[in-house]
């Protein structure tokens, strides 16, 4: 009796894991990542996507669309049906905007139809909740440009292109200016933009159903000259802006009312011992809304860590090696329990598991090999 009791404990105790795994399997949720790259020069198609497991931060390949050039920034319709690439190009190649249908169980994207940004090099696009129009914004072109979004899920040609002026201290980069985002407040009352070239954060009211003008200017904020605004981001309250410095790898975190941005710090994205160049790029709060993240370039290559106090401001927890060369873009995962960088110049995209109490980051195995990916999204696959 009491070696087939021990039998039954030695059986149990080794399908164990495989009931522990088939639980994790059947309580996850399944999310499309989809991934925006370069495709001139290097090794990419098109635009990724891949099926990625909420429970394990497992992804496996699903689909590419390709023959689309330079789809380094995305934005998806709230109805999941329709993805919008920038097509980054400048000079001769005219900068453009692609539409495709989106079919979300099955991750395949299907082209509709393209048209001119009204500006060279576009590097980030907007959609707003009505699914009404596109805004996107033109790096070398320094403007930004609204362009409707028709029946079909395409889009027309712009109805409205506003160009910025201006220069800063750094003769390299700020020569002219450059648009950097384009993005969305909350109540999509407005659209703020950064301005790397001016130094300059720009709120436009938005009227989503104006088929003239759309934006009109709302308010400017100045930032130190040489700091080079990129990307804003919002906390989950609506009340608390961040915005990432390029140039000067810091955070703004401004109180946001009303379209006006109301600085309340400034803090850095390296240690005090750092030296070498930096190049900060992209910037999130968690969905509980208690950290926020911005990955660095240059020579550090790593995601700067800080925790959100109730007042909004930032408290430095420190950086995770993003294990690759440039990190361009990162997103955290909708459970809020991964968090995945884009490491454009290394072709990789690594996984890491966060830490829902600390913050703080962890290696997992699991890693995306991808030619130059510079954007990552999650969309659900329900119907």
């Amino acid at each position: 009796m009491k070696k087939i009791f021990s039998l039954l404990i030695l059986s149990a105790f080794i399908a164990l894991p495989g009931l522990l795994k088939a639980q994790d399997q059947k309580a996850a949720t399944h999310y499309n990542l989809i991934i925006g790259t370069y495709t001139q020069p290097g090794k990419s198609e098109g635009i990724y996507v891949y099926d990625f497991n909420d429970a394990t931060g497992e992804v496996k390949y699903k689909s590419v669309a390709k023959g689309v050039e330079n789809p380094s920034f995305l934005a998806i319709s709230k109805d999941r049906k329709f993805v919008y690439a920038v097509n980054e190009l400048g000079g001769e190649k005219k900068g453009g905007v692609s539409a495709f249908a989106f079919d979300a169980p099955s991750g395949q994207l299907t082209f509709i139809n393209k048209q001119n940004s009204e500006g060279d090099h576009p590097c980030y696009i907007s959609v707003d909740k009505k699914s009404k129009n596109i805004i996107v914004g033109n790096y070398t072109g320094g403007n930004l440009s609204v362009l409707n979004i028709l029946p079909n899920g395409g889009v027309s040609p712009a109805i409205q292109t506003i160009q910025h002026v201006g220069s800063s201290a750094n003769k390299e980069r700020q020569e002219k200016a450059h648009m950097h985002c384009t993005i969305l407040s909350p109540d999509e009352k407005y659209v703020f933009t950064a301005d790397l070239g001016t130094d300059k954060v720009t709120s436009y009211r938005y009227s989503p159903w104006n088929v003239q003008t759309p934006l009109v200017q709302a308010s400017v904020t100045t930032v130190i000259a040489g700091s080079g605004p990129r990307h804003l981001a919002f906390h989950p309250n609506g009340r608390y802006a961040y915005l990432v410095q390029e140039l000067n790898a810091s955070v703004n975190v401004y109180d946001c009312k009303n379209g006006k941005l109301m600085l309340k710090q400034n803090i850095s994205m390296i240690s005090d011992d750092f030296k070498g160049k930096v190049g900060a790029a992209d910037i999130h709060v968690s969905p509980d809304g208690k950290f926020l993240y911005a990955s660095n370039r240059g020579d550090a290559n790593n995601i700067a860590i800080y925790s959100i106090d109730k007042n909004g401001k930032l408290i430095f927890l420190g950086s995770q090696s993003t294990l690759g060369k440039t990190p361009r873009n990162f997103a955290i995962d909708p459970s809020g329990k991964f968090l995945l960088v884009a490491n454009q110049e290394s072709d990789d995209i690594y996984v890491f598991k966060r830490d829902l109490a600390t913050g703080l980051l962890t290696q997992t195995e699991n890693k995306i090999n991808v030619g130059a990916p510079v954007f990552l999204n999650f969309v659900s696959m329900k119907k």
